[in-house]
């Protein structure tokens, strides 16, 4: 009764959700009712969508059973619902995350179509993210909207200040976006939303398992008159699953939101250590390798509400990293480890205006980028010292990054269309001001079917370690020049509240593709703008809410299946390729969630993954033959029982032990089973 009182009473009201950052990024509407949306989102505010996950009402969990169609997402610049999206966008909601049986990001993200995810230790202590077939540098990464990608190298922009527990939602925009969110969105971006709710609550968890697996969260917000406080802790460690794989973490997470007359302050500030056991992590000859990282985050912003919607950010992130390709015993010839410390910071101004004509979204970046190093960059006039450790840094390198966005949408009864451009400057290149165009268009055949279409060009910047890493085996390239892309995709949507889904035809055309490559018969491998890479393929997603048609009674609450084939080739161009052509091939993933009796339940997923491509097999301290990536099953499963205050779970992944690869000889983990139990207190 009390359900039904509350869905009554949200169908009278207008909720109004602020963002976070310079970008349309996505809030809930419950209901098919109104949402009115300012820009990017941080929806820590929302006081419907409670840290208290087992509440008898919780409104986000409640949009996303009733149906997609009216979530705002992140597919423009300006203002739009997934309905009206004319881009492939996959959401994971907090019900979703609570049901996986996953512990980290990492984990989780791998469960999501289009997705591919490389680990390399325990719960992706360090992992790789691709989608569609690109590289591991190929995607961006967002937290609360903010660009946290790292310009050192793709292997670290999963290294984030935030635990599973702390997220409230994923958001996955597959294909190109660099004319919505900048440089390095070349293949998709991932935006990781976190927690805040308003009022006085409390949340604690405690996890444990298996190869002395342990994790702990601590969270709470505040409420005072209209300013929100909201802090999280997590510490997470585990001896490891094989030799030198254990591994400890620690985060702290602070986010403000402050409502000053009619604008919106926000303010957040995260901490991250992780120190880990590399086994084979970057080769196999040396499987006892180490690895430490720290990263400080921080960002603010001012959301100015008038005709013209304002929306000013600033925002840094500072990295460390230490990597030893020796943890114990070292020969002679090794003298130091690798020291590395990185800067990225920014400021944009973002705005957007509605008139008859459509929303128009206008907005500038500038973005600056710095490393030291003892590795990496070019020498200093005088060396800097490592704080903290007996080292110098001998190298820096410094570069900055501008763009200016355009973007206008138009609405038209049954058709949208979506053109924008982005132009940008890189320092260092020679390439002088490049435009990056890209066109969405789409038809609604009736309300739950709509025809799509997109052709967007994007660019890739070089990293660091693409332009400077140098040794026995490897060869930088202080020359190369940013890659690009030209791409395009096409399909149906499938809009119900019992019934979602897509079917997509994707194509994109890779030039200047960056790669490390050696001639045949050569030892050494270098970075070259020689590769140009042809990805095509399909991908299919459907999910099933049996509850919204059947009522919630029915025992199955989701069911969802989703497929991606993938062809990856290259134009010949007498070298061969590294890291290009070892993409997931074919991708399916089968997940169902359902009612065992009462409070319990389960949420079982399968995935099958076939990668393209070989690695040289490392035997008895030596190189072998070349072998292919074997395809896999793995069968994950969680099943949970919900109380009022708290929830007690136990959790299993790869339940059959399958031994697997996802980058050469570094094995993952067999099966790990782990329980706990997370406490939610409501103060309000």
């Amino acid at each position: 009764m009390k359900n039904k009182q509350t869905l009554k009473a949200l169908t009278h009201r207008v909720f109004i959700f602020r963002q976070w950052g310079r970008k349309n990024y996505s809030a809930f509407q419950s209901l098919n009712k109104v949402i009115i949306i300012a820009f990017l989102v941080v929806v820590y505010h929302m006081a419907s969508e409670a840290s208290n996950t087992f509440e008898i009402q919780d409104t986000a969990k409640t949009a996303f059973d009733v149906g997609l169609d009216e979530i705002e997402v992140s597919a423009q610049r300006a203002p739009v619902t997934y309905s009206q999206a004319a881009r492939i966008i996959s959401v994971m909601g907090r019900d979703e995350i609570e049901a996986a049986p996953a512990q980290s990001v990492q984990e989780l993200l791998g469960f999501i179509p289009g997705v591919d995810i490389r680990k390399r230790g325990g719960e992706g202590v360090q992992a790789d993210i691709s989608i569609r077939g690109s590289s591991f540098d190929q995607v961006m990464i967002l937290l609360n909207g903010i660009n946290i990608t790292d310009p050192q190298t793709g292997h670290h922009n999963l290294n984030l200040p935030v635990s599973l527990q702390q997220i409230q939602r994923i958001e996955v925009l597959e294909g190109p976006a660099s004319r919505v969110f900048g440089p390095n969105a070349f293949s998709g971006a991932i935006n990781i939303i976190t927690k805040g709710q308003a009022g006085n609550r409390v949340s604690a968890g405690v996890t444990s398992g298996e190869n002395k697996y342990f994790n702990h969260d601590v969270s709470g917000s505040v409420q005072t008159g209209g300013v929100n406080q909201y802090i999280a802790f997590n510490r997470k460690s585990s001896d490891g699953y094989i030799e030198n794989t254990d591994f400890e973490s620690n985060n702290i997470y602070y986010n403000l939101n402050a409502d000053i007359g009619n604008d919106k302050l926000s303010a957040q500030f995260g901490y991250t250590e992780k120190a880990f056991g590399a086994n084979s992590f970057y080769t196999p000859k040396y499987p006892d390798q180490f690895e430490e990282v720290r990263i400080f985050f921080s960002s603010l912003r001012w959301e100015f509400k008038s005709r013209i919607h304002l929306v000013p950010t600033v925002y840094w992130r500072r990295h460390f990293d230490r990597f030893e390709l020796f943890r114990n015993e070292a020969p002679s010839w090794y003298t130091t480890h690798n020291y590395h410390r990185t800067d990225a910071a920014g400021a944009s101004v973002n705005a957007w205006a509605g008139t008859k004509f459509g929303k128009t979204a206008f907005g500038i970046e500038h973005r600056f980028e710095y490393i030291l190093s003892n590795v990496l960059g070019e020498p200093l006039d005088k060396p800097v010292d490592v704080k903290g450790e007996d080292a110098q840094y001998t190298n820096s390198k410094a570069r900055n990054i501008s763009s200016l966005f355009l973007e206008h949408s138009y609405y038209n009864g049954k058709w949208m269309i979506s053109a924008g451009v982005l132009a940008n400057v890189i320092s260092d290149s020679k390439t002088g001001v490049n435009f990056f165009p890209g066109i969405d268009i789409s038809y609604a055949i009736s309300r739950s079917f709509k025809l799509y279409g997109s052709a967007n060009r994007s660019l890739r910047m070089p990293t660091f370690t693409d332009l400077y890493y140098n040794g026995p085996t490897n060869v930088g390239n202080p020359d190369l020049k940013p890659e690009t892309a030209s791409s395009a995709e096409g399909g149906v949507k499938i809009l119900g509240k019992t019934l979602n889904g897509s079917f997509t035809f994707f194509y994109r055309n890779g030039e200047n593709s960056i790669d490390w490559v050696r001639k045949p018969g050569e030892e050494v491998w270098h970075t070259k703008n020689l590769t140009n890479l042809v990805s095509s393929g399909i991908e299919f997603k459907i999910g099933l809410n049996p509850q919204n048609t059947f009522g919630d009674n029915f025992p199955v609450s989701k069911i969802r299946f989703g497929y991606m084939y993938n062809n990856l080739g290259k134009k010949e161009s007498g070298y061969i390729s590294n890291y290009a052509l070892d993409n997931l091939k074919h991708k399916l993933d089968f997940a169902v969630t359902h009612r065992i009796w009462k409070n319990i339940s389960a949420n079982w997923i399968i995935l099958f993954q076939d990668r393209n491509g070989t690695y040289t097999e490392f035997v008895d301290g030596g190189y072998g033959n070349e072998v292919d990536y074997q395809p896999f099953f793995l069968f994950n499963g969680k099943v949970s029982y919900r109380a009022p205050l708290c929830t007690v779970f136990i959790s299993a992944s790869n339940i059959f032990n399958k031994k697997y690869y996802d980058i050469g000889n570094v094995v993952q983990a067999g099966r790990w089973v782990k329980a706990g139990i997370q406490f939610n207190v409501n103060f309000n």
